[in-house]
């Protein structure tokens, strides 16, 4: 399917496709004799899963980190990428993000206490 289609098929726009690609988390797709794009279903299914995670607040820079792993994603189911318990620690690109998430939660909630401490007059 052409750029559009596949797009419209993964949810995004073509413009993003073509910035996957420039990142390096799309291989190049196969093009058609006039040079357009041709994407098939494991691409589609591979985009689906760079947006899923990008939602969950991974960066492009971290997904280019594992590029070569991302089809594992795709599968149906995808395999367990190992448990993190509350607390326990984790590693690399999950860990971290998961420690940064913490640590803006902590601010956000010192901003909170902050606030509301000066709204209430104690401040």
């Amino acid at each position: 399917m052409r750029i559009g289609e596949a797009a419209a098929a993964a949810g995004t726009t073509p413009r993003a496709l073509r910035f996957y690609e420039q990142r390096g988390l799309l291989p190049p797709p196969v093009r058609t004799a006039s040079g357009q794009r041709e994407y098939g279903p494991d691409e589609i299914a591979r985009v689906r899963v760079i947006r899923d995670l990008l939602a969950l607040g991974l960066t492009i820079e971290d997904l280019r980190s594992c590029v070569d792993r991302l089809h594992l994603l795709a599968q149906d189911p995808p395999p367990r990428c190992g448990s993190v318990e509350p607390g326990a620690p984790a590693s690399g690109i999950v860990g971290r993000r998961l420690a940064a998430l913490d640590a803006e939660i902590d601010r956000l909630a010192g901003l909170r206490e902050s606030l509301a401490r000066r709204a209430s007059g104690d401040g």
